[in-house]
């Protein structure tokens, strides 16, 4: 299948020789009254300098808490980072940091976008305190050159009138200023790297728009490398060099960005980018949306063999029996996808 957008509209994915950010068997456990569950199981990816890396799935598939492993702010006391690293150029492992020297990393050596501005901002201080404060944190700076930034900052992400902006409190300003707020402070320290969960959600299209281009002109400017997180492929096309397709906890295809949406591996990425609505032609009747069936299965009460053969139309006999393995296709290529569809199934 492909898509009618053109692949020349998508950017060609960098060659990683030195990822900025390179994270290996990353293993997440949440700790619930029902049982212990692994919300994200035994993800590897790399993400190079000046690289979008897309992560997309439906959600409670781990992309989130893929992100919240990274910076260290998993959901305490249920939440803890069970196998892996997580290497971060010029920190090191990030999974094996304590506490208060994650502290001096958070927010200098990378930092979050997070989903909705409103519940981030603290509401009882103006905005300008806020960047100001991520400044101070990690810069060594006077206040008067500390506020200098902060206002350089707000200009530079286009909320007119800085100086008057800064002394506004978030619900004073639009959805989207709040979202290019958030974005000021992600990058006041110029951080090497930029996790942005879900950035343009219950923004309106135009202001999506505009979020998505401030985010790749600041990406250039700041030389940082971009984690993207979101269940939207409309963004994926737009950002993103290469992309990670999550289910149910682990990565079932990694592929760059043309590829994927021109040819599709995995069943599951099949089904999410045959659900993507389609313009048609006038006078012709609107096609039914394609839905994937079933449901995503519980953490809990993970199928046997491959976790998507429940909801997949092209299952088979080793499906059931067997996990398949990330790798690359027996076609061959960069890509890697966990399908037996894909590999020769090895016979014990």
């Amino acid at each position: 299948m492909t898509l009618a957008q053109p692949v020349s509209n998508f950017a060609r994915a960098p060659a990683i020789a030195d990822p900025v950010l390179r994270v290996e068997g990353l293993r997440t456990t949440l700790s619930l009254k029902r049982g212990a569950i692994r919300a994200v199981d035994d993800v590897s990816f790399s993400l190079g300098k000046g690289e979008t890396l897309g992560i997309v799935g439906e959600s409670g598939c781990g992309k989130s808490m893929t992100a919240l492993s990274i910076i260290g702010l998993l959901p305490r006391p249920i939440g803890r980072i069970e196998a892996g690293a997580i290497q971060l150029q010029g920190v090191g492992d990030l999974a094996k940091l304590p506490e208060r020297d994650m502290k001096r990393v958070r927010g200098h050596h990378v930092s979050m976008i997070f989903q909705e501005p409103m519940t981030s901002l603290n509401p009882v201080f103006p905005i300008g305190f806020q960047i100001d404060e991520a400044i101070r944190t990690h810069q060594h700076v006077d206040r008067r050159e500390v506020r200098r930034r902060t206002i350089e900052m707000l200009e530079l992400v286009g909320i007119p009138l800085p100086e008057a902006r800064y002394h506004n409190y978030p619900h004073q300003m639009s959805g989207g200023m709040r979202q290019r707020v958030m974005i000021a402070m992600a990058l006041a320290c110029k951080p090497k790297v930029m996790l942005a969960d879900e950035p343009t959600t219950a923004l309106d299209v135009t202001i999506q728009a505009q979020i998505l281009k401030l985010m790749n002109r600041l990406k250039d400017e700041v030389g940082a490398s971009i984690l993207l997180i979101t269940h939207d492929l409309g963004v994926i096309a737009k950002m993103a060099q290469r992309v990670l397709v999550m289910y149910a906890g682990v990565v079932v295809e990694e592929s760059d960005a043309i590829n994927l949406f021109a040819r599709p591996l995995h069943p599951y990425t099949i089904g999410l980018l045959k659900s993507i609505p389609r313009g048609r032609p006038e006078g012709e009747r609107r096609a039914r949306l394609h839905t994937i069936k079933g449901v995503v299965p519980s953490l809990l009460n993970l199928p046997r063999g491959c976790r998507f053969s429940d909801r997949c139309a092209d299952v088979h006999e080793p499906c059931r029996i067997a996990e398949p393995p990330l790798a690359p296709p027996d076609s061959g290529g960069d890509r890697r996808v966990r399908c037996w569809l894909h590999h020769r199934p090895q016979k014990s």
